[in-house]
Formats: C-alpha cells, sequence, structure tokens
C-alpha cells in the first residue's frame, strides 16, 4: 500500500505545494501554508463510485438501543445530557491545574466497576499517574493505563483490544510518525482527532480527549477542532477558589444551557449538589452594596450574591471594575441609573463583584447588580431576606425575565421571605408559591430599591 504523502495548502487561497513557503505564490499571503496528509488513491475513479455506499430510510434506522454510560457524578451526566453515549468523541478543555485529570480518573474508578477502560496519557509516566490514582482512590484492576505519544499505536492498540472506554490525555501530546510537523501543531492535532473520530465511530467506543487551551483560554489548535468532536466541555473556576464549573459550549447528544459545578479538594472533585448554598453561604449581613439575585443556568435556578461598591473618585476620569459580571453591561446600568434613576455616579468609582467565582449572562442579573451599587451609593441595606432578579432597560423600566416561577420557587426553598421580581411576571406565579413567599411586582428600578430597602 502507497505511504500518505505530506502536502502544504494554503488556507487563503487552497493553492498547493510540496514544500512550504513563507509567502503563497498565488494569492502573496504570508504564512498561510499548513501541513496536511495526502491520500493516495489506489483505485481507477470509476471503480471507486458507489463502493461501501449505502443508504437507508430514516424510518428504518433504529435509535432504541443508544446506550449511555452514567459517570457516576450526576453534575457530569448532567452536563453531558444523560451519559457518555456510546460511540461519542467529547473534548474535556480548561486551565492547567483545573481538574480535568483529576475528574478523569474519578469517572475511571466508577466505570471500570463494570466496563474496561482505557487511560493513555502523552504527558506523565504511569508511576505519575498511579500515584495520583491512589490519592483520589482509584483501585481497579479493569483500568489500564498506557504512556506514549504514537498516535497511531494508540489507535491500533484500541482495535486490537477493544476497550469499552478510552480517555486520551492529552490530544497535544499525540502524533503521527508521517507528519513532519511536532507534537501539538495544528496538522497533528487535527490529523489525530480524525483518526480517533474514525475509530469512536466504526467500534461503537465512547472516547474523551483532553485539550489544552492557549493565553486567551481558547481551546488550543484549529478550530476544526471542535466541529470534529461531537461535545466540547469547558473547566471554569478561579484557581484561588475551590469552586469548579464544568459547561458545555456544544453537545450534540444533549442541551448546551446545563452546568455541573464541583468543589476541588484534597481527595478529588466532589459534587456541589446545592450550589445556591454555597454560593450564598458566609454572606455579610447588616453590609450595604450586598444583593441576593436569581439567574437561570440551563434548567436550573441559581442564586448568587451580587456586591456593588461605590467610593468617591480622587481622579477626574471614575474607575469602573467588574468581576463576574461583564463590564459594558455595568457601564450601561449605571448610565441607566444616574439618567432614569437620578443616582448620581458619575463622581465616583464603581465596583461591581459576584461571590462564589461564578460569571452573571443573563440579563435578569441587572436588577440585582443596580439594587447592589444604589445600596452602597446611599449607604443603605438590602434585606437580607430579599432576592431580586430583572433586567433592566434603557428607559429605567423593569423588565420580564423567563422561567420566574422556577426562580420564586428556588428562593422560597432556601427560606427567603421577599422577592422582588418584574411585575408582568407576577401574573405566571401560582397562587400556592405566591403564598410560600412575599412576591413583590415592580415597574422601575426606583420602586424595586425601595423595596428591597430594610
Amino acid at each position: 500500500m502507497a505511504k500518505s504523502k505530506v502536502i502544504y495548502v494554503c488556507s487563503e487561497c487552497g493553492a498547493t505545494s510540496v514544500r512550504w513557503s513563507g509567502r503563497c505564490p498565488d494569492c502573496g499571503e504570508y504564512n498561510t501554508f499548513e501541513e496536511q496528509l495526502s491520500q493516495p488513491t489506489t483505485a481507477k475513479p470509476s471503480q471507486s463510485v458507489a463502493i461501501g455506499v449505502t443508504a437507508k430510510p430514516i424510518g428504518e434506522i433504529d435509535t432504541a438501543e443508544e446506550c449511555r454510560y452514567k459517570t457516576g457524578m450526576t453534575e457530569l451526566d448532567r452536563v453531558l445530557g444523560g451519559g457518555i453515549v456510546k460511540g461519542s468523541l467529547v473534548l474535556l478543555s480548561g486551565d492547567p491545574g483545573i481538574g480535568k485529570s483529576t475528574i478523569l480518573l474519578q469517572i475511571c474508578e466508577h466505570l471500570s466497576k463494570e466496563h474496561d477502560v482505557l487511560y493513555v496519557s502523552g504527558e506523565e509516566s504511569a508511576r505519575q499517574i498511579k500515584l495520583r490514582a491512589d490519592r483520589l482512590g482509584v483501585h481497579s484492576d479493569r483500568l489500564s493505563i498506557m504512556t506514549g505519544n504514537n498516535a497511531e499505536a494508540v489507535n491500533t492498540y484500541i482495535e486490537t483490544h477493544r476497550p469499552d472506554l478510552v480517555i486520551i490525555d492529552s490530544i497535544q501530546t499525540m502524533s503521527i510518525n508521517e507528519i513532519s510537523s511536532v507534537p501539538g501543531s495544528l496538522t497533528q492535532v487535527r490529523e489525530c482527532t480524525n483518526m480517533f473520530l474514525r475509530t469512536a465511530k466504526s467500534l461503537e467506543i465512547p472516547i474523551i480527549i483532553v485539550g489544552h487551551v492557549n493565553k486567551d483560554g481558547a481551546i488550543a489548535g484549529p478550530k476544526v477542532l471542535e466541529h470534529i468532536v461531537d461535545a466540547v466541555l469547558y473547566f471554569e473556576g478561579e484557581k484561588s477558589l475551590s469552586c469548579r464549573i464544568l459547561r458545555a459550549v456544544k453537545n450534540r447528544f444533549g442541551s448546551t444551557n446545563e452546568i455541573g459545578m464541583f468543589d476541588m479538594k484534597d481527595s478529588g472533585m466532589s459534587q456541589i449538589e446545592n450550589p445556591s448554598g454555597m454560593l450564598i453561604s458566609g454572606r455579610p449581613k447588616n453590609v450595604p452594596g450586598t444583593c441576593v439575585g436569581c439567574v437561570m443556568e440551563g434548567s436550573r435556578p441559581i442564586l448568587a450574591e451580587v456586591q456593588g461598591l461605590v467610593a468617591g473618585s480622587g481622579f477626574g476620569n471614575p474607575s469602573r471594575t467588574s468581576n463576574g459580571f461583564d463590564y459594558n453591561r455595568m457601564r450601561l446600568i449605571l448610565a441607566v441609573l444616574e439618567k432614569r434613576g437620578g443616582y448620581v455616579f458619575s463622581g465616583a468609582d464603581a465596583y461591581v463583584n459576584v461571590a462564589g467565582g461564578l460569571r452573571l449572562d443573563e440579563p435578569a442579573a441587572d436588577l440585582p447588580t443596580a439594587v447592589a451599587l444604589i445600596s452602597s451609593l446611599k449607604d443603605q441595606v438590602i434585606n437580607e431576606k430579599t432576592v431580586v432578579f430583572g433586567e433592566l432597560g434603557l428607559a429605567g423600566e423593569v423588565r420580564a425575565v423567563t422561567n420566574a416561577a422556577q426562580r420564586v420557587a428556588e428562593a422560597a426553598r432556601l427560606g427567603f421571605e421577599h422577592c422582588i421580581i418584574p411585575i408582568h411576571n407576577v401574573k405566571d406565579l401560582s397562587d400556592k408559591l405566591k403564598s410560600s413567599i412575599d412576591v413583590i411586582g415592580v415597574r422601575t428600578i426606583r420602586k424595586a430599591y425601595e423595596a428591597s430597602v430594610q
């Protein structure tokens, strides 16, 4: 069989060359040549047509035997859409030290009780993995460890031994000998991922690959890597905090709105089954500038503490800083509060922080942020038994948000006594829910703040 030949293709115009060149002779662009494998054709064009190609009516395709492997972590299963689908290729990415390898070893312990699991590492030795496994309590005999960087050798082992689950840690360390570029290059990452994709689909073996991130936080390698895989998971969290958030950016077998929350401990990742209670625990009492809001993460309502601080500025240009909240959105809220609400922030520094490391991207976080800022400006304390949520419009009006009933029910479950919501959402609540907590509907930001003050 003829070997694959390496060619160089211009990413701008598609011109090909047998040698790398700094400048494309066709389009004139610089540094656009990328290394690719050219597979030789062994059959004549007339013979290659319709070989092994079949079509089946969609009604005859059976989906009753869809199988999902439960990972033993309900938070991870929720993000995956119910578990790991057979034959799927999942990409797990995150900052160094965030806990990617830790959580994968933990799910290996659960899955290897009934399935054969292969853990392939190109970054650590077998002894290093065994030391971490002992610390995490992973001792299953059906878990096999392989170390090496040869993607073809790993792929051959998978085809020969047929494990039930494969973990590749990480894809940036894998390489194909026929490609002359170093491991981690665009071509190596793309071709190795395509090789494992074909194996996963043909043998119905789920494969989880770990991906590094660059300095901007995006997945290292070509963008096509995210298009190849079936699911893309991101681990988020501050290194100074123990809370970790697992978020699905892409998922062909479930929703991308769900998140999983974990607590990083010496014994590994532990699930946070009550994230609202964790995020608002230790909340300061009788302190101006704090307000509890409610946001939706997928189908789950989560209560979070929003902190605002307004202080006199010693410079002509006041400072604006936000942590866990969109900076431009904070500036917009400050402008609305000053123009429509009559609260003057133009001569003061303003800071917004979301406690617990959570990031609030939903419009429903506008109202608690605005209330926290006004509370700090006026030096008045917000009622500690009050939850606030709603979207703030440019006219100073409080606009309705989705899933109001779930948010109010979560506030009542955690023992809050008052809930300030947009007035247009009040009609969506049942009488039973209204009787469990004092619901206050508001139309403007000023009314919302007056109702929240003790």
